[in-house]
């Protein structure tokens, strides 16, 4: 049974931070990649982020490049997203997923999705 669950979310100002965790109850968590995606009303599932098992290879999309930054801590389960500069077009439902294997773009490779955390940015 895998098992994801997301916290931090919540109403921050434009051009403020937001850390967002996804605690993983997976056996050996190390060995699976793990990304962030996002959805906002009445638009499909986008990527966000993502990271190897090792943590040493991240991938981001282009809108997060520079602002937001993946982590993940494997002795603890947990994988992060630091956003930083948060825009109100980064307002969505975001959601932590797992693979097993590698760490991809595409959220059809994701086997295992948290509920997700809502983060709203304000203007």
């Amino acid at each position: 049974q895998v098992h994801l669950v997301e916290s931090g979310g919540g109403l921050v100002q434009s051009g403020g931070s937001l850390s967002l965790s996804c605690a993983a109850s997976i056996r050996r968590a190390g060995s699976y990649g793990m990304a962030w995606f996002r959805q906002s009303p009445g638009k499909e599932r986008e990527f966000v982020a993502a990271i190897r098992w090792s943590g040493f290879t991240t991938y981001y999309a282009p809108s997060a490049k520079c602002r937001f930054t993946i982590s993940r801590d494997n002795d603890k389960n947990m994988v992060f997203l630091k956003m930083n500069e948060l825009k109100p077009e980064d307002t969505a439902v975001y959601y932590c997923a797992a693979q097993d294997g590698g760490a991809t773009m595409t959220a059809a490779d994701y086997e295992y999705w948290g509920q997700g955390t809502q983060v709203t940015v304000s203007s």
